[in-house]
């Protein structure tokens, strides 16, 4: 019962508290970073939109990363996809979303107090009509960025992109990989590419820089199974959308870590994993998919796994006049972050 005792108390500790006035240990941390010493907290509405809110890394161009831990990397490109273009909207779309972070509840972490973070904004691309030289340049900048000894998350741009940056972050041994999408992406060259969007872990794995049996595919459905037979062929674990709920996700977590054990991580994140009624926004829409509940239930339940590089794909906002697939694509850009600091803070722990 709420008695005049209690409300008194209440009033005693709180009538002129400020909103910097933080009691609880924990959260006064998080606090101290995001309050000025007069008690005000930067406006979400106003300057220079960034990922996550992140610094802007203006120098990225020279190629100096060596103050970084993480990178955020916008790839704008789209040139891979298969029916709806649109795509390389999605990191000026990301950017734009305000209000996400600096706190994760579940995962108890603020990333941003914990690393030196930065968004160093695009591919630096030299040619908006090659497929081919945009890989060429996609590969050649995020080498320089693991080169640099940090740690790479990528913001799309359609999900070809995902193969040149596994040739950098798998150029000295294969990764395994934890793959959220409607699709497996296993298919093989068609229309004279290899590039395209359908066959990034094909060409990754014949590669030799993604390890097929460390790498599991969630969320998969849809009618293009008939062309994923390279997954099971080569030893990858598939659940589909609808084994999902059936398993349950402390099952699917679960899974996950069994497949990709101790060894390094790569963490692909299709939003078309999403059923359409969560991100309607992507080229190749699927029903029947993964609640952004279920999704991000997944994510925080991979902390602890030895991550070295991220993405988050497939955002084309001009088919989602509510934005909404953009906040999601951001909600999981920050869980993404969130561990990619974890397994960076212990690995340092480890050295």
């Amino acid at each position: 019962m709420f008695t005049d005792d209690k409300l008194a108390k209440l009033r005693e500790k709180y009538s002129n508290a400020k909103g910097a006035d933080i009691f609880d240990l924990h959260f006064r941390e998080v606090a101290a970073s995001q309050f000025s010493e007069s008690g005000g907290r930067k406006w979400p509405f106003a300057g220079v939109p960034t990922f996550l809110d992140a610094p802007f890394f203006a120098d990225a161009e020279s190629d100096n990363f060596a103050d970084l831990d993480v990178a955020l990397v916008g790839v704008p490109m789209d040139l891979g996809v298969s029916n709806r273009a649109g795509a390389r909207l999605g990191p000026r779309a990301v950017r734009n979303i305000e209000r996400i972070g600096p706190y994760e509840h579940v995962l108890r972490m603020v990333p941003g107090a914990m690393a030196r973070i930065a968004d160093i904004g695009d591919v630096p691309f030299r040619s908006r009509y090659s497929l081919e030289s945009c890989h060429e340049d996609i590969e050649a900048y995020f080498t320089k960025i693991v080169g640099a000894g940090v740690i790479p998350i990528a913001v799309g741009g359609d999900h070809s992109i995902s193969y040149s940056i596994q040739k950098a972050v798998g150029k000295d041994r294969p990764v395994g990989m934890i793959h959220l999408d409607a699709h497996c992406d296993t298919c093989g060259a068609y229309d004279g590419s290899r590039f395209h969007h359908g066959g990034p872990f094909r060409e990754a794995v014949m590669d030799g820089v993604l390890d097929p049996e460390r790498t599991i595919q969630i969320g998969i459905r849809g009618a293009s199974e008939y062309v994923w037979e390279f997954s099971y062929d080569s030893g990858m674990t598939v659940i589909h959308a609808e084994e999902v709920p059936k398993m349950g996700i402390d099952a699917v977590i679960a899974k996950a870590r069994e497949v990709v054990g101790d060894g390094p991580v790569y963490l692909s994140f299709d939003v078309d994993c999403l059923d359409p009624s969560f991100a309607p926004g992507t080229g190749t829409p699927e029903v029947g998919g993964l609640t952004s509940r279920e999704a991000l239930a997944i994510l925080r339940g991979l902390k602890g796994l030895d991550f070295v590089g991220a993405d988050v794909v497939e955002v084309a906002p001009q088919y989602d006049a509510t934005t909404n697939t953009a906040h999601i694509a951001a909600q999981v850009l920050f869980e993404e972050l969130c561990l990619m600091v974890d397994a960076m803070k212990r690995r340092d722990a480890g050295a």
